[in-house]
């Protein structure tokens, strides 16, 4: 028999940030963070947020706890590995830490509004992904969806038991 919360749900919440949303940038590139995933943030992190980008066409907000386990798997690798010098140069030439204020606003940088194209004229979605945050100019987004999951993406989840 499944487990149930106090109150007899089947499915009792757990902190985890899932669905979307949309939501503003303001004129000076501060995210208002939906109050769903603002309230998880707090709660489950903190204030404290690295803000980045792992392709430029999006913006990634990790609670600073989460990116710390990035960057602690990360040191496993030798500095010279390909890879970790890929990915540390393209997270940390988009990245910044920041703090998100007690309105819930996060600072977005510049450079990566930019690149992301969100700022306070894009209609911009905001999208849970577990333990971050992904941040998508809606236009963009829309284009990225059209392509849906592949036959190997299906096996890929299939094989990993999804």
């Amino acid at each position: 028999m499944g487990s149930s919360d106090p109150a007899g749900n089947p499915f009792p919440e757990v902190a985890v940030l899932r669905g979307s949303t949309g939501a503003k940038i303001d004129d000076r590139g501060r995210l208002k963070v939906p109050a769903d995933f603002r309230r998880i943030l707090e709660d489950k992190y903190g204030y404290q947020m690295f803000v980045t980008s792992y392709d430029a066409r999006s913006v990634r907000i990790y609670p600073f706890p989460v990116w710390h386990e990035i960057e602690l798997r990360m040191e496993k690798l030798p500095s010279t590995h390909p890879t970790r010098r890929r990915f540390s140069l393209q997270v940390n030439s988009h990245g910044a830490q920041t703090t998100m204020d007690k309105q819930g606003r996060i600072l977005i940088p510049d450079k990566l509004r930019q690149l992301a194209k969100v700022d306070e004229k894009a209609d911009v979605r905001v999208i849970g992904q577990q333990n971050y945050l992904d941040v998508w100019n809606e236009d963009l987004l829309k284009k990225t969806l059209e392509q849906p999951l592949s036959e190997e993406d299906l096996k890929t989840l299939a094989d990993l038991g999804i």
